[in-house]
């Protein structure tokens, strides 16, 4: 007589193969924890693999003190994950994995031969060999809580599973699958999410001194927020680039990043009111009214699943026990210089280990809204 087949849950689904789930994925499998990484598109890391212009900046070579008073609003919630992951470690675990890498004067680090797709392949070879299961070109449609887990819903299959990690990005680059799917499913299970803003992108001016320089890069150049009084608010050396719509470069971008959250912090403050200087060539081009690029281009998405709903401990849910949160789907964001790479890695990092030491709820015993899972397991 055929014995019937008993089916067990795995441990923890990574929902998205990006910064943060691969790195989710290399500590489950150190951690010996079963898990599978859920990927929409054909491969993982597709926007790990244009950062930095294809260069992957991944960290800075800074304290986690340093790192946490750069990044501003979201320190606190993070202040956890850094000090337990903060960039050195992370630099050290890429020299572990026999990735030469290189130091810039500013700290910035990147793979020693200038490609992404080094880190990329990094990742994909310590998954490889770890044995966990990669399931890419799989959009997941669903995810419904169930007495004993969850069941994670694709066009063509479910799943099931004890946790839940959503690791699927921002909004920003939606060709390279940062679409929204993982706010869309934390609002489906009773979630709120902060309003989305582009972070680090550059800025439209038509002024002829931006537009004939076009193409041009200025190193060690200086941008600053000021305002309507005159008072600085922020000031940034970096370089600028100038582009056909007007500015871009780290100076740049930084500069629109505290704009952002200013106008976001300060609700009487509009736009309009502020200004941005912008010193490159023996130029100084002021911006009144900065205008933003489009969400879509941008490096960074400011806002997501609202941090008070997320317990910083872990990276779980505070409303649905067993879902877990990493990098850029929440409501926090870094400067340019590889802190957002870092933010991914480190939160990722708390979410596994709260599941690999017991400290999380458990698996799910909430009723929800999302559309029933298709399929049988």
């Amino acid at each position: 007589m055929r014995r019937a087949l008993k089916h067990t849950p795995v441990r923890l689904a990574i929902v998205g193969g990006g910064a943060a789930g691969m790195f989710a994925a290399a500590v489950a499998a150190e951690r010996k924890i079963q898990c599978v990484v859920i990927e929409r598109k054909a491969r993982l890391g597709s926007k790990v693999l244009m950062t930095a212009n294809g260069r992957c900046n991944f960290a800075k070579d800074i304290s986690a003190e340093q790192f946490l008073a750069d990044i501003g609003p979201a320190a606190q919630f993070v202040a956890q994950s850094v000090r337990e992951c903060p960039p050195r470690k992370i630099i050290a675990g890429f020299k572990s994995l026999g990735v030469p890498l290189k130091r810039m004067a500013d700290a910035r680090m990147f793979p020693a031969d200038g490609k992404a797709a080094t880190i990329v392949h990094a990742f994909g070879d310590l998954l490889r060999e770890s044995g966990v299961p990669l399931l890419t070109n799989c959009p997941v449609t669903g995810i419904q809580p169930q007495k004993t887990g969850f069941i994670v819903a694709t066009k063509n299959f479910t799943l099931w599973a004890e946790n839940v990690l959503l690791a699927t990005g921002g909004v920003s680059y939606p060709k390279l699958g940062s679409v929204g799917d993982g706010q869309r499913f934390a609002a489906e299970l009773g979630h709120s999410l902060v309003p989305y803003r582009p972070g680090l992108i550059g800025l439209e001016t038509s002024d002829a001194r931006v537009t004939r320089r076009t193409g041009q890069r200025f190193e060690d150049s200086c941008a600053r927020v000021v305002a309507p009084d005159g008072t600085a608010l922020y000031e940034y050396v970096g370089e600028i680039d100038c582009e056909t719509f007007g500015l871009s470069g780290a100076a740049i971008y930084n500069c629109q990043r505290f704009i952002e959250h200013c106008l976001r912090e300060r609700p009487a403050l509009e736009a309009c009111d502020i200004t941005v200087e912008a010193s490159f060539d023996r130029e100084c081009v002021r911006l009144k009214g900065p205008r933003p690029r489009p969400l879509k281009e941008a490096i960074v998405t400011i806002g997501g699943v609202a941090l008070d709903e997320v317990n910083p401990a872990t990276m779980e849910s505070r409303k649905v026990p067993g879902l877990f949160f990493a990098g850029e789907i929440l409501d926090i964001d870094g400067p340019t210089g590889g802190y957002n790479l870092t933010l991914a890695f480190a939160t990722a990092r708390r979410a596994v280990e709260s599941v690999a030491s017991g400290s999380c709820s458990g698996v799910a015993r909430l009723a929800s809204h999302v559309r029933p899972a298709q399929g049988d397991l």
